[in-house]
């Protein structure tokens, strides 16, 4: 959930509407001042409760809750007999939510068209980038100057290797439409950003092959090298609403 003075955008939908509602209390925010929904892509750990959200949300206000997503996204995901409310934005383009201004850009993930975003609303830029192989020059160049960073910090590559996926997970996982590993995400942000950034994030931690103490402490120590003093701080895969206040 990102907040500025004017608006509430929430970012995917990976959990129950009812678990959303709880997190979001724990945070003090009432779903009815969400302003919309960004779909990053359509994995079911982003939108398995969507659609259950957005069908709740119309019949609780007068007007419905809007969903911003690409044309390949949108159409990969099964409404049944529900057709929401569709803002169209295709990577590479800029739109605004109130005062929330949104660029999307690719992110090499195996999902249909899955994007990445940085936000700009009172004088703050926030990028949001999770569920990649790996961090392209055309991500780093989006991304330099950023303020708050949610990155993803999936998992501990030795983990990975010993642990109980399949093989052909695995090698998913670990390839370049997969996700980022905790030393992937640390060089990342030791080599390419700035002494702007001075909120991090580690997100997206596998439940099975990372640990917050190990991700925290990869980052650590590559940041340890730079001029970078950033907040870090590791999301809780249980734990409320991760939420940005511009």
């Amino acid at each position: 959930m990102i907040s500025s003075s004017r608006a509430r955008v929430l970012f995917d939908a990976g959990i129950s509407r009812r678990e959303l509602y709880k997190r979001l209390a724990e945070v003090s925010i009432d779903p009815a001042e969400i302003s919309a929904v960004v779909l990053s892509h359509e994995h079911s750990d982003h939108v398995c409760g969507l659609h259950t959200l957005l069908k709740h949300q119309q019949s609780q206000r007068r007007a419905p809750l809007p969903l911003y997503c690409n044309s390949r996204t949108h159409a990969s995901l099964d409404w049944k007999e529900f057709a929401p409310t569709v803002e169209f934005v295709e990577a590479g383009t800029r739109f605004s939510i109130a005062d929330i201004e949104i660029g999307t850009f690719t992110i090499p993930h195996d999902a249909t068209d899955p994007m990445g975003f940085v936000l700009r609303a009172e004088g703050q830029c926030l990028g949001v980038l999770t569920d990649l192989g790996y961090v392209p020059d055309s991500v780093r160049f989006h991304l330099a100057g950023v303020n708050f960073l949610l990155l993803e910090s999936n998992h501990d590559l030795e983990m990975l290797k010993v642990g109980p996926y399949p093989w052909s997970v695995k090698q998913r996982v670990m390839g370049r439409n997969g996700h980022l590993s905790n030393e992937v995400a640390a060089s990342f942000v030791a080599e390419s950003l700035s002494s702007e950034l001075h909120t991090l994030v580690l997100g997206h931690l596998s439940g099975n092959n990372n640990h917050p103490a190990i991700a925290r402490l990869t980052m650590e120590n590559a940041l340890s090298g730079t001029d970078l003093r950033p907040k870090l701080e590791v999301a809780e895969r249980e734990g409320p609403v991760l939420h940005f206040a511009l």
